[in-house]
């Protein structure tokens, strides 16, 4: 505790850097306005500008003042005695000139020559919005963070900077622009939170000559809004944002978009084609056309009790309708309760469409692998793909959208 103006014996020592930044603290900041204090770093305030003449006045006037407040004691005591927290750190200015740091407990702070602030040590944070971040791929991603911070110098962060909030965010939002600008979108959604953890390191290197340091950095990857100039990289790529659903990146949000959004891109219905309502709605139906209402309704009624029953309803139900709509040829890995794994496969890229046991002919555009009862009830509408793959129960390799068309297949069972 402080009273009457002596030093706490509580240290202000930076804290421990993860990196090489923390060589900062041996460094020489020029530029700034505490350059006359050589070791402000090292809480040494001994003064070495001032001249024997000031000191004197300087003296003189203190003396006068504490003499003053003692006379007028204990009226004087309600203006000069200030309560400080546990949390909290007093910055005296006297006569001018930086004095060390007050607190916590009773200090004093003297009237007429003493001007003082108080700096809160606890961890605050704020939130940059999204912005634009052009990728080095040529593409346009909207991205934000979160970044939680503390001050672990006060005198510092009262002296060396003006609006300290403003500043920070400022800083934070151009190394988040800056960082990212270097990195592709497939980087930026593989690599979220190491990108996070580095981006604080460079926060801290500018900030650290505030007393300031970010201790949580954490990335709101947004929607596309313009794709790289090569294509598509991948299946990483992020569709448009969905209400609801901003917290979910990645793969997992556009899985969740499919299936959960009411704005997707609607099909156009052409002849022998099949139209969808609301995917949302609790009874999915469907439209048959001329092709496939010759299709006997207790073939597709009947719930299969095995994969091959599966597939045999499913060869009932291709048409080229069906595969002008999808388009693409899925490979499936399935495991048995008693650890057998069998293939086999959908091909919706030609013709009327093909589905066997085995490897197809050609090259598989999405390969997904599960056990057999998860692929019944998937494929039967009692486990919902996005349920599957965000539990893990359906592993997918390949592009995810093309993944997605799968689901037309699934609603032609879900009668």
């Amino acid at each position: 505790m402080t009273m009457f103006g002596k030093s706490s014996s509580c240290q202000y020592n930076p804290l421990p850097q993860r990196d090489s930044i923390s060589l900062i603290q041996s460094q020489h900041h020029k530029g700034h306005s505490f350059d006359y204090i050589p070791k402000i770093t090292e809480d040494d305030f001994t003064d070495s500008s001032q001249g024997w003449l000031s000191w004197i006045c300087n003296v003189i006037v203190i003396s006068l003042v504490y003499i003053c407040t003692f006379i007028t004691f204990p009226i004087s005591g309600w203006f000069v005695l200030k309560m400080v927290p546990n949390y909290q750190r007093i910055v005296v200015f006297r006569l001018g000139r930086i004095c060390p740091p007050k607190g916590p407990g009773v200090v004093l702070v003297l009237p007429l020559i003493d001007q003082w602030q108080r700096v809160d040590l606890r961890t605050r944070a704020f939130n940059i919005p999204p912005c634009q971040v052009n990728t080095r791929d040529g593409g346009v991603l909207s991205v934000g963070a979160d970044i939680q911070f503390r001050i672990w110098n006060p005198v510092m962060s009262v002296v060396s900077v003006q609006d300290l909030n403003a500043s920070t965010r400022l800083t934070a939002q151009n190394a988040m622009t800056h960082s990212l600008s270097k990195k592709t979108i497939r980087e930026i959604q593989t690599e979220r939170v190491k990108l996070g953890e580095h981006l604080g390191m460079d926060i801290n290197e500018m900030t650290r000559p505030w007393g300031l340091e970010v201790d949580r950095v954490e990335l709101a990857v947004g929607s596309l809004l313009k794709v790289p100039e090569g294509g598509p990289s991948g299946p990483l790529i992020i569709p448009p944002s969905v209400p609801g659903l901003e917290g979910l990146v990645g793969p997992i949000q556009q899985l969740a978009m499919h299936f959960l959004s009411h704005s997707g891109p609607s099909q156009t219905p052409k002849e022998d084609s099949v139209t969808f309502t609301d995917e949302l709605s609790s009874v999915p139906r469907l439209a048959v056309t001329d092709e496939l209402s010759s299709v006997p309704r207790s073939a597709v009624e009947a719930s299969p009790c095995s994969v091959e029953e599966l597939l045999g309803v499913v060869k009932l139900l291709l048409s080229e309708s069906l595969v002008s709509q999808v388009g693409a040829c899925f490979q499936f890995h399935v495991s048995s309760e008693d650890g057998q794994q069998k293939s086999y496969y959908v091909d919706l890229s030609q013709g009327n469409g093909d589905a066997a046991a085995g490897s197809p002919c050609r090259e598989p555009d999405v390969t997904l692998s599960m056990s057999d009862g998860d692929l019944l009830a998937m494929f039967e509408g009692r486990l919902r793909p996005f349920a599957a793959y965000t539990s893990g129960k359906l592993k997918v390799q390949g592009d995810l959208r093309t993944a997605m068309k799968l689901e037309e297949l699934i609603k032609l069972l879900r009668k």
